[in-house]
């Protein structure tokens, strides 16, 4: 069913999440505790992806679009772009009125301060070596990995209901997607990182993200949106929804 989005134009309200969100949080969880065991333990996974990562390194992705894609996961750069969204989500929500407009933006900021309480204890509590080259430890699980995720997966979900059309949308989560593959092989390609530091950034926040766009769609709907969508037995957002009068 059609809306009235955050702006006032029709819209399509995202799905509530359910099962699948459940499935592929408890699958991102399994996987980064696999890679988290393999790696401490010295496991046939770490050493196949100590062999894979020279590999990469010696592939034909020139230096410099490495060491670009590399620093897009850097705090100097995804951070404003975060911040960046953040403001002009929370303007054009403020604007036109919309119920709990302040929602998605300060899910993403407080998302971004969860990167260094989740990765810096784990850096230090696991201590593993860099690649050739690197010194000290402290390299698992990928830092400017999880800045990428956290900072342009969350602008994503903070422009995405401000796009007209599905095809807009689709363009704008595929983007997002190439954008984070592309800043994790950068990391590979340079020598910064093993492949399975980056692996395990990526499970771990989309674990974030997930509760990211949890709380976003649950939280940040009318309790009569949710009520029409019980009584209508569906479970999957499809009510109407209009904007606050401003």
């Amino acid at each position: 069913m059609r809306h009235t989005g955050q702006d006032g134009r029709l819209g399509t309200t995202p799905p509530v999440p359910g099962r699948p969100t459940t499935l592929l949080f408890c699958l991102c969880a399994l996987l980064f505790a696999l890679i988290t065991w393999q790696v401490i333990a010295d496991g046939p996974l770490r050493d196949a992806d100590e062999r894979l990562g020279p590999w990469i390194t010696g592939s034909r992705l020139p230096d410099g679009a490495a060491e670009l894609l590399a620093d897009l996961g850097g705090v100097a750069v995804a951070v404003p772009f975060l911040a960046a969204a953040i403001a002009y989500a929370a303007w054009r929500g403020h604007r036109a009125g919309t119920f709990r407009w302040w929602l998605a933006p300060a899910v993403a900021a407080v998302a971004m301060t969860v990167v260094p309480v989740l990765v810096i204890p784990l850096k230090e509590l696991i201590g593993r070596t860099g690649p050739p080259g690197m010194d000290g430890s402290g390299y698992y699980p990928s830092g400017h990995t999880a800045t990428a995720m956290v900072a342009y997966g969350g602008a994503a979900l903070l422009l995405l209901p401000y796009l007209r059309g599905t095809y807009a949308r689709r363009e704008l989560v595929i983007a997002c997607a190439l954008l984070n593959f592309g800043v994790g092989l950068g990391l590979v390609r340079r020598g910064y990182h093993w492949p399975l530091d980056v692996v395990a950034s990526w499970c771990l926040f989309g674990m974030v993200s997930q509760v990211m766009v949890l709380v976003v769609v649950r939280y940040g709907r009318r309790p009569a949106d949710s009520d029409a969508d019980t009584a209508m037995g569906t479970g999957t957002g499809t009510s109407t929804h209009t904007a606050r009068p401003k």
